[in-house]
């Protein structure tokens, strides 16, 4: 472990600030159940000593036996104390990183997730911040653990018997070189399995959110071939980590056996010869046996340590990551309601691919229009209507939005006056209810039969005509409708984005081709409450078809 391992969790220094009470607190309690073990060999070594002794009587043996008793009592409740305070204070950590991570991953902008696959991200957020919490848990409780029963163990053997200690420690120096060697290739696998186990995952997701289209296409034989392979690239991927554990632990248990021959065959002939004591040579091959434990603890520090720092590093990825579209330090409020709504002038637009999707476009919006924008598909009608929100971020000084630029709005209150149904008329897996209330900042506690989405003389769910379906529904407007809007036909989930999109009244209403999935007398149903209801403020609505 190099100093860029533990460079990589500089980021956790405020989380350590924040619970160094819980570690202070657990760490005194961790060594003071490591100082009260080194007694147990002392009270062996008397026990065994009268023993030998000729010397054995309840009432000499009976102290003896109270004090580990009481001594052993102590380490327990110590142990727990220490459990509770370093590994609460690990899952505190974890659920705040967690908290924190999916709060960042919502101000990122929309080309953040055409970059990067959903499996991967979970996967951050899920295994390897559990590495996380691993490391600063149990990671951080075998280093400290390790180095002060090691340290306390050589101390006590040195004073005991040093010429037996000073031989058996010769294998210490290549158990040290081992685990500084083996570090390193454990970091490099650990990252490749976790890459691995983020592209299992994207395909399960991506698998499951397709259900429909891998069902009608019969394609479900493709996709279990494609999931047993990135299971397969996983298992290949963790199979690695397993073999060099697989050598590892061994041979320091290997080498941990050495010191013990070594502990019987110079420690025996010693007392064979009078040097020390049976109760002295119990003691000692006690100790050397406890310090197996922090020679096998190094390798534990080793794997969690640096699986720690990868699976942190692989978060901070994201954490560092800084969106790509962001209000300005000081947004520009003086917008005019003079001015046109919406005002285009020269824009052009290509994707970062380099496709140009607009190009020389101008435009104003009267505020109170009924606007229709329509084209052949792909003639980047809805890449027009991003920029206007900035959900894609066009050239300086082309979009006006009230008389201000977009790029000096404030993100949250431009995309505030905006009520836009994109085109592919996302659901969350809740009520109906719920999915048209998302918009609003309050709605009605459960079994209130308040409508809070009333508009004047119509609702937004009889404005998008969708009142006459719940008669179809056998809980009504509580009927759960599963991810994505699963259990409704295209065009209900279209009218739901619609009524969701009404239900804030917005400024501007935005409908983009949210009306290709429904029938004519629906469609002209829809536009002609809109017509009445929206009048005198902003409505534009995009659609391929001439006749909407």
């Amino acid at each position: 472990m190099g100093k860029n391992t533990f460079r990589a969790f500089k980021p956790l220094i405020p989380y350590f600030r924040r619970y160094r009470l819980r570690y202070i607190a657990g760490f005194l309690c961790l060594m003071a159940v490591d100082l009260a073990q080194m007694l147990i060999p002392q009270f062996m070594r008397q026990a065994i000593d009268l023993i030998a002794g000729g010397a054995f009587t309840m009432t000499r043996i009976i102290p003896i036996a109270r004090n580990m008793i009481l001594v052993m009592a102590a380490i327990s409740i110590g142990r727990f104390i220490w459990r509770f305070c370093i590994h609460g204070a690990s899952r505190k950590i974890e659920a705040e990183l967690r908290e924190k991570l999916f709060a960042h991953l919502l101000t990122l902008s929309y080309d953040f997730y055409q970059k990067n696959k959903i499996g991967d991200i979970l996967s951050r957020a899920s295994s390897d911040l559990n590495a996380v919490r691993e490391s600063v848990g149990m990671g951080l409780v075998a280093l400290v653990d390790g180095t002060v029963m090691a340290a306390s163990i050589l101390v006590i053997i040195f004073i005991q018997d040093p010429r037996t200690a000073s031989l058996a420690i010769i294998p210490l120096p290549l158990i040290t070189l081992i685990i500084l060697f083996f570090g390193g290739a454990m970091g490099t696998r650990f990252k490749r399995a976790q890459e691995a186990y983020a592209a299992m995952s994207d395909t399960a997701q991506e698998t499951f959110a397709g259900i429909r289209v891998v069902k009608s296409f019969v394609k479900e034989w493709w996709f279990i071939k494609k999931f047993a392979d990135t299971n397969e690239d996983y298992r290949n991927a963790n199979m690695e980590l397993v073999k060099l554990y697989g050598v590892f632990y061994p041979f320091i248990s290997f080498l941990s056996g050495i010191t013990a021959l070594l502990v019987l065959l110079v420690g025996g002939s010693r007392v064979v010869m009078g040097r020390i004591s049976p109760g002295d040579m119990v003691a000692l091959f006690r100790y050397f046996q406890m310090l197996i434990w922090p020679l096998i603890g190094a390798g534990f520090v080793v794997n969690m340590i640096q699986r720690g720092a990868v699976s942190l590093g692989r978060v901070n990825e994201i954490m560092d990551t800084v969106p790509s579209i962001a209000s300005p330090r000081v947004p520009e409020s003086a917008y005019s309601d003079d001015a046109p709504v919406i005002a285009v002038t020269g824009l052009t637009f290509r994707y970062p691919e380099g496709r140009t999707a607009l190009e020389d476009v101008s435009l104003t919006i009267a505020a109170g229009s009924f606007v229709g924008i329509t084209g052949r598909t792909g003639a980047g009608k809805s890449t027009l209507i991003k920029t206007f929100t900035r959900t894609v971020d066009p050239p300086a000084n082309t979009v006006r939005i009230k008389g201000v630029w977009v790029e000096n709005w404030d993100l949250g209150e431009l995309r505030a006056r905006f009520g836009v149904t994109p085109q592919d008329s996302y659901l969350f897996s809740d009520s109906i209810k719920r999915n048209i209330r998302y918009g609003l900042e309050r709605g009605g506690e459960e079994g209130d039969e308040a409508v809070p989405w009333d508009l004047g003389a119509m609702s937004a769910p009889a404005l998008a005509a969708l009142d006459r379906d719940m008669e179809s529904f056998a809980l009504g407007w509580d009927t759960m409708i599963g991810e994505r809007g699963l259990t409704l036909s295209g065009g209900q989930k279209q009218r739901v984005a619609i009524a969701r999109a009404l239900a804030v009244e917005p400024e501007i209403l935005i409908l983009d081709d949210s009306l290709s999935a429904v029938d004519r007398e629906t469609e002209r149903q829809v536009l002609t409450g809109l017509l009445h209801a929206r009048k005198g403020r902003t409505t534009i609505i995009i659609s391929h078809r001439v006749s909407t």
